[in-house]
């Protein structure tokens, strides 16, 4: 059974950095493209960024493009999500997935499993 579980979260200043971490059991997450999405309250959920398998590129989201970077351990089985500059609406519930298919990795209705999210909060 696969299971990813998310840390990391918490309450930052503008302009700070926060690394995001999600561990999975259960498999091997480099045979998955993961991704990372979050949800601010009251709003849709919104692809940030995902790493391809077995490490092979990453892709973001333009809201994030150059402030945030994926990257991936295959020792720890572990995927980050490193945050510098972080504003105030990069405040939302940060969750990760794990797509076994292949395309349109953008796409949450696309991912095979979730974490439970990690609140991330930034403060103006």
């Amino acid at each position: 059974q696969v299971q990813l579980v998310e840390s990391g979260g918490g309450l930052v200043q503008a302009g700070g950095s926060l690394r995001l971490a999600c561990n999975a059991s259960g498999t091997t997450f480099s045979n998955y493209v993961m991704g990372w999405f979050r949800q601010a309250s009251g709003k849709y959920r919104e692809f940030v960024g995902y790493i391809k398998r077995y490490g092979m590129g990453t892709y973001y989201a333009d809201s994030v493009k150059g402030r945030f970077t994926i990257s991936g351990d295959n020792d720890k089985n572990t995927v980050y999500l490193q945050m510098n500059s972080l504003k105030p609406e990069d405040t939302a519930v940060y969750y990760c997935a794990a797509d076994r298919h292949y395309g349109d990795y953008d796409r949450s209705a696309n991912y095979d499993y979730w974490g439970q999210g990690t609140q991330v909060t930034v403060s103006s």
